[in-house]
């Protein structure tokens, strides 16, 4: 905290923790301590246990694990399957509903080992079930769903084996229900069911009108890849009829998106296939469960708006809007009302699981006299371009600012222009642009204090922005960043005591122009960047990387060859001083894994070297000892973490 006084420094955390909008995204998990620290509340209490980020970052240091670092606070995972199950069966109590929840976890949103056994057990009071969407999956979930009340899921397209495994698993006495998504798996399954001598439990996949918006609301609506039409699913219960299996259709399933912003989409589809669920019934079929899919959001912005990043609505509304609207569509009909399923997979991992990484240096294009040593004074000789950049410089004021923008713009395009005639040197280039780029800083320091920016000026903050190069890839840790502009949380988890003054963009350790974030969390949209703290020579800075517990786990790829992260695994354990252990830790890839999975041969490539540098020993280039030494530093190179170390 240094010099400044406490009431200054709470001051400061609490603007920090406004800035970064930490009670807004942090769905009650996040805090800033009195020290300028973030900290994790498993219970969601200022009273209770908090964890504090830096002795966490202090006691994966002291087990020697490397960052960047995945960390996973697996109470959190616990947390938030408990809310969601007790949420729902709090509203059907209240609404006098007459079916019970049974959610499903889509394995899909994060297959990890780790996190599927802890979400197994913390719903096994509730009979929280899995959803599997693939072969894989299938086979995972076969072995880890063991609890004889709750559902098995198995959406996605179908083969022969697929359904076999779906059918053995009915032969162990599961509740999996196989949903059909297209027409033509009903007789696959129907032959292979009578071939194996198995009763299956079925469901359709409604292919409905009503569809979602923002990013993913091309999963639902008429021109959605997967589902049944309504004529398909009426032929489909005639075929059922004909074989004799009918009775098996337990289930209606639909799904209209992965993050649904807006509430009034959800009561639609709600309404549309609670009609269609009623006329089935009608029609003599034993349906008994409603499967509202995916689409339950979380608030990655924190706005609480219908943005593409965020929800209007919370838990509470959506559980209600979902009970309610299906038990009216129900009452008109006078029928039972059906189980409710649902696929909140995104909700229910998206907070446990973020990302810590340490900022490596600061690429700024003010930064080049101070680290580079060069003068910009007046020399004997100079061209007339130097002097004018360096005139406008010494003139500038805030009353000229103006016209002294302009006036180093064009000096800039003239000196460029010159550079490539051979005009000035090399030398004067780089004064000139030294001087326009300190300039541009001054001018806006001056803009900052006006009430009207002209237009020419308001990017002179992002031009002036710093690039804080992070060890990290975002292709691997933050992949819907990158691909789909998704809005993440990132913040500084330590000195927020202090005010953050430096506006900055962030840019990865890879070779890419896209391995870079220049969209962050404002409370107007977004802003291309972020305010950070100045670097301290010698002195780590960790930022984190927020809600990417869903998908960014399990969606990044190996650009670059940098592979998986370390993980450490957090469990709080309030009679500790820390308020926490760590209960494992789980190496991230190694260069010679990632290189094997590109199908090199990482002990053919050492043999090779080992082979070249022994020649070198031979013809008395390089000495034996030496060799040796060379020899051991690339093996251990093939064997250690794909990052970087300092």
């Amino acid at each position: 905290m240094g010099n400044i006084p406490v009431c200054d420094a709470d001051r400061i955390a609490a603007e920090n923790s406004e800035r970064y909008h930490v009670r807004d995204w942090g769905n009650g998990y996040f805090s800033v301590n009195s020290k300028g620290h973030l900290c994790v509340l498993p219970e969601k209490r200022e009273d209770g246990p908090t964890i504090d980020f830096l002795e966490v970052i202090a006691e994966i240091k002291n087990l020697k694990v490397s960052f960047p670092t995945v960390i996973r606070f697996h109470d959190i995972l616990r947390s938030q399957v408990r809310l969601l199950n007790t949420t729902f069966r709090s509203v059907i109590d209240e609404c006098e509903y007459q079916g019970q929840f049974l959610g499903v976890y889509p394995v899909k949103v994060n297959q990890m080992r780790e996190v599927v056994e802890e979400i197994i057990d913390a719903g096994q009071p509730f009979a929280y079930g899995l959803e599997a969407g693939s072969k894989p999956e299938l086979l995972a979930v076969l072995a880890y769903n063991d609890n004889r009340q709750a559902l098995t899921i198995l959406n996605g397209y179908k083969d022969e084996d697929y359904i076999r495994l779906a059918l053995l698993g009915r032969r162990l006495e599961r509740k999996i229900i196989i949903v059909v998504e297209r027409f033509s798996e009903i007789s696959l399954i129907i032959r292979l069911a009578k071939e194996l001598g198995v009763e299956p439990m079925l469901g359709f996949r409604a292919k409905l009108s009503a569809h979602g918006t923002g990013r993913w609301a091309g999963a639902s609506g008429e021109r959605a890849k997967f589902g049944l039409t309504c004529s398909e699913i009426l032929s489909g219960v005639a075929l059922l009829r004909e074989q004799g299996m009918a009775h098996c259709l337990k289930l209606l399933h639909f799904h209209v998106g992965s993050q649904i912003p807006d509430i009034r989409f959800i009561k639609e589809a709600i309404t549309e296939a609670g009609r269609i669920f009623v006329d089935l019934v009608a029609l003599g079929l034993p349906l008994e469960y409603f499967d509202v899919g995916g689409g339950l959001g979380i608030d990655y912005d924190g706005s609480r708006s219908a943005s593409e990043s965020s929800r209007n609505y919370n838990l509470e509304e959506y559980a209600f809007d979902i009970v309610d609207s299906l038990q009216y569509v129900c009452d008109q009909a006078g029928i039972a009302h059906p189980h409710i399923v649902s696929e909140s997979g995104r909700f229910v991992t998206a907070h446990h699981s973020c990302v810590i990484t340490n900022v490596i240096d600061n690429i700024n294009q003010t930064f080049n006299k101070t680290s580079t040593g060069l003068c910009t004074e007046r020399e004997a000789g100079e061209h007339n371009l130097v002097v004018t950049m360096r005139a406008s410089s010494h003139d500038l004021d805030e009353h000229n600012y103006q016209e002294i923008f302009n006036d180093i713009q064009q000096c800039k395009d003239d000196a460029l222009s010159a550079f490539r005639f051979g005009v000035i040197s090399l030398s004067e280039r780089a004064r000139i642009e030294t001087l326009y780029w300190e300039t541009l800083a001054r001018i806006q320091k001056i803009v900052a204090g006006q009430a009207f920016i002209p237009e020419q000026l308001q990017r002179l903050g992002e031009l002036q922005a710093s690039q804080y190069l992070c060890n990290f890839s975002i292709f691997q840790s933050a992949a819907d960043s990158w691909a789909i502009g998704q809005l993440l949380p990132i913040m500084p988890v330590m000195r927020l005591d202090e005010q953050p003054e430096v506006s900055c963009s962030l840019v990865d350790i890879t070779c890419d122009s896209d391995g870079k974030i220049n969209r962050f969390i404002a409370k107007s949209g977004c802003d291309k960047t972020l305010a950070l703290h100045a670097l301290n020579p010698g002195e780590d800075y960790y930022i984190g990387i927020f809600l990417t517990g869903a998908y960014q786990d399990v969606m990044g790829d190996m650009h670059n060859l940098f592979g998986r992260l370390n993980e450490v695994h957090i469990y709080c354990d309030d009679d500790d001083p820390t308020d926490f252990y760590i209960e494992e830790t789980i190496k991230g890839t190694s260069a010679q894994q990632v290189l094997t999975t590109m199908q090199y041969n990482p002990e053919s490539m050492a043999r090779t070297i080992k082979k070249e540098i022994d020649q070198q020993v031979h013809q008395g280039k390089i000495l034996p000892r030496e060799g040796v030494r060379l020899v051991d530093f690339y093996e251990n190179c093939l064997a250690d973490y794909t990052y970087l170390k300092f």
